[in-house]
């Protein structure tokens, strides 16, 4: 919105050229969401406060949580603020991409919003069911394939680019639509699994967007991409900013949200994050980098597949409680132990997922 004012002003005054520069409005895309979550922050815990939007706990979790009960949740909710507005701000919204990342992010947002306000206002401890949230993230998730597939203009906007192979690349064809679809309903859940403790999933996701900001770029500029042997996707570079707002805003979620927490994000927020992730991983032809930065939110979820995929089958649990952080804390984890180190894993991981650029 503002790349237009500044456009009009760059007639008048030279300086205002700095705006075309995408590092430039990313970095702004950043500051923006960070600040807004500073400010609008404590007002929104202290609303959340009033109105007893609380967190519930699982009776049969770790006794270190149940002093959690009752603490702010929906907090995604601010999250989604500051990613819309700085995204909005520093865009160039004549962008489609810019837009089917939004939109599926905030479409998923009101599926976890849904949820939240069944189990935590309507005291509807189930909220949605499985099938019911399954039932709506397939349809905000299908309509987003079907879209990115019906708006592709280039044969390398539906390949498949297998990372350390630059030979490698199969084409999808409609198989686009379904890897799309399982990459971003797969990815919402998997954030969701991982939310379960202070920070856990918040500093991941800001790590994982960080790196998909750097693949937009790379990606969306002719040279750098022809150089790296990367895929080139014309207009694909505006998502740097809508990654910077991730990263801005969940850095300032994250000082609300760092152990003790203040505040929860809730599904609104996991589920969002998740499938802006996914659908940021598409657009910029990265599915399988994702899964190996996204390494933490994949074992997360896998965990909880193996728990009752054997408990159905043989009455017995692979691990002591599922998701996977929650079985390292029965063994004796310090919640902070378990945060920190699976941050240094995510560290690890998205170095890994960025070296994929060179080693081909």
């Amino acid at each position: 919105m503002l790349l237009y004012v500044a456009d009009f002003l760059s007639n008048y005054f030279s300086i205002f050229n700095v705006f075309q520069y995408l590092t430039f409005r990313a970095i702004l895309g950043v500051l923006t969401a960070l600040i807004i979550s500073f400010v609008v922050g404590p007002i929104m815990i202290k609303k959340l406060s009033h109105y007893q939007i609380g967190q519930t706990i699982r009776e049969d979790g770790p006794e270190s949580h149940l002093e959690k009960a009752g603490t702010p949740t929906m907090g995604g909710a601010l999250i989604l603020v500051a990613i819309a507005i700085s995204t909005l701000l520093w865009s160039d919204l004549s962008s489609g991409y810019v837009w089917i990342v939004l939109l599926v992010t905030l479409a998923f947002g009101a599926i976890g919003w849904v949820d939240d306000y069944k189990k935590i206002v309507e005291k509807n401890s189930d909220g949605l069911s499985a099938r019911q949230k399954l039932l709506w993230q397939s349809v905000a998730g299908l309509c987003a394939a079907v879209l990115l597939y019906a708006t592709a203009t280039s044969p390398v906007e539906t390949t498949l680019i297998v990372p350390f192979f630059k030979d490698i690349a199969i084409d999808l064809g409609l198989g686009f639509i379904l890897l799309t679809y399982l990459v971003i309903v797969g990815s919402s859940n998997a954030v969701n699994f991982t939310d379960g403790l202070d920070g856990l999933a918040i500093m991941p996701t800001v790590l994982v967007a960080g790196a998909l900001a750097i693949f937009a770029y790379l990606s969306g500029h002719v040279k750098f991409a022809e150089y790296l042997s990367i895929p080139y996707v014309a207009g694909v570079g505006e998502v740097i900013i809508f990654c910077g707002a991730i990263v801005g805003a969940g850095l300032g979620f994250l000082w609300f949200n760092t152990y003790p927490a203040q505040v929860f994000m809730g599904d609104v927020g996991a589920l969002a994050l998740g499938a802006a992730l996914g659908v940021v991983a598409v657009v910029v032809r990265q599915e399988l980098v994702l899964f190996i930065m996204g390494g933490v939110f994949v074992i997360e979820m896998v965990s909880v597949i193996l728990q009752v995929v054997s408990y159905k089958l043989t009455g017995k649990r692979i691990f002591r409680m599922a998701p996977l952080h929650h079985h390292y804390e029965l063994q004796g984890w310090a919640e902070p132990k378990v945060i920190v180190r699976f941050w240094i894993i995510t560290v690890i991981l998205v170095l890994v997922g960025l070296a994929t650029l060179k080693l081909r």
